[in-house]
């Protein structure tokens, strides 16, 4: 199948050969049909198959053959960093096409909310928001919805998980009853099931299989405790190969602490986290695209913002709770049909998780030996589920069994 047997219009196939997409992925083979038909629909499917396109083609072929262009459809999205990369890729398929865009997201000073305002005032074919920011665009009066005839909801779980659920519905009330809704979610828990009942219409579902890791990433793990952590981390960045590395860790504090600690050792690094003002993490982001930053430390939300190619390491310094939230991490690498290697740090609490990101994919990941000059590290034993404890300890202060990077 190519792209030609969906239609399209030439100026769209234009845009697409001079950006090198050829044949659809699965996801798009799916929806564009569904979309171009006028049919609500509720999609499951990662970050990293294709769904944007999947959206954006047939919403794009249909405002070429609209009649009075108005403000067509409306984008939301769960961070400023993936409303920017949407509202790049649709600047990339109509360039040919003469269709506009606008991002609408929080941060920055005054002068970008002006900005914004002037542009929804001015019009344009698709807004690409934030929550936050969108509901306060609305609230002002500044943007009128009453001709919208599309809604894209975009990481819709994830957006839930960042609490937006009460502005998403309160959005709602500003949109026209009828128009054609488009929710696409990573994983489909009971919450995104209840979201889709208010908001679709007797929806067409697509699943596309998300819980295995693309086959091109080499998967590998280390059985360690919380005090060998920061040396191994040393290790592979210092002794290893990889020119592009992303560090995730399982809380903002640990970000900053790791990347602390990682400067003292003398390795570039940056750490990527919500404390930073916009400019700051827009600056960022550009150094490790251009590969003048070697390594980003983030949490579970760059994993869903982060659109990169050319990353040859993820490192899971925490190991994810969630296999959902493992995959999307180690996602991040092998895009493009690219190859790449994901590394995780299993300490003695974890291991009975890590035992269910096994299980989700359907195989057992390599237990590597830790290098030469580490003490050994903890026995595998997933069976043994963790006791339930209360507060917590500082990242890199955990357990005081043997371990450590002992010099040479």
């Amino acid at each position: 199948m190519t792209f030609n047997d969906f239609n399209f219009d030439a100026k769209i196939l234009e845009g697409l050969d001079a950006m090198g997409y050829s044949q659809p992925t699965p996801i798009q083979e799916q929806a564009i049909p569904v979309i171009l038909q006028n049919k609500d629909i509720i999609a499951c499917a990662q970050t990293g198959t294709g769904k944007t396109a999947a959206y954006i083609l047939p919403i794009l072929q249909k405002i070429l053959h609209t009649k009075h262009r108005h403000l067509n459809t409306l984008v939301i999205a769960p961070t400023r960093e993936l409303a920017q990369q949407i509202d790049q890729q649709i600047e990339g398929f109509a360039y040919f096409v003469g269709v506009s865009s606008i991002p609408v997201y929080g941060g920055g000073d005054g002068a970008t909310w002006d900005m914004q305002k002037k542009a929804m005032v001015n019009g344009a074919d698709i807004i690409v928001a934030t929550p936050g920011r969108l509901l306060s665009q609305l609230q002002s009066g500044s943007m009128i919805l009453e001709h919208l005839e599309c809604l894209v909801l975009d990481e819709a779980d994830r957006m839930l998980d960042m609490g937006f659920y009460d502005d998403i519905i309160r959005i709602m009330k500003f949109l026209p009853d009828t128009r054609q809704t488009l929710l696409f979610s990573a994983t489909m828990p009971p919450k995104i099931r209840a979201l889709a009942a208010k908001t679709l219409k007797e929806p067409e579902q697509i699943n596309i299989a998300i819980s295995k890791p693309a086959e091109g990433i080499l998967q590998q793990a280390y059985l360690v405790y919380d005090s060998q952590k920061l040396s191994l981390i040393k290790n592979i960045l210092k002794y290893g190969k990889f020119e592009s590395v992303i560090v995730f860790a399982s809380t903002k504090e640990n970000v900053k602490k790791l990347d602390l600690e990682l400067h003292r050792a003398g390795i570039k690094v940056k750490a990527f986290h919500s404390d930073l003002e916009q400019p700051e993490r827009e600056a960022i982001m550009r150094e490790f695209k251009s590969k003048q930053l070697p390594v980003i430390i983030g949490t579970d939300i760059l994993s869903r913002g982060i659109d990169v190619e050319g990353i040859d390491l993820v490192v899971n310094f925490d190991s994810p709770r969630d296999p959902e939230d493992y995959v999307h991490r180690i996602g991040r690498t092998a895009r493009a049909q690219t190859t790449g290697t994901a590394i995780t740090f299993i300490n003695d609490k974890d291991q009975f998780y890590f035992s269910n990101i096994e299980n989700l994919i359907g195989y057992s990941i390599p237990k590597l030996e830790l290098p030469e000059g580490f003490s050994e590290g903890p026995k595998y034993q997933p069976e043994v589920r963790p006791k339930k404890t209360f507060g917590g300890k500082p990242p890199f202060k955990g357990n005081k069994k043997p371990g450590g990077f002992k010099k040479q």
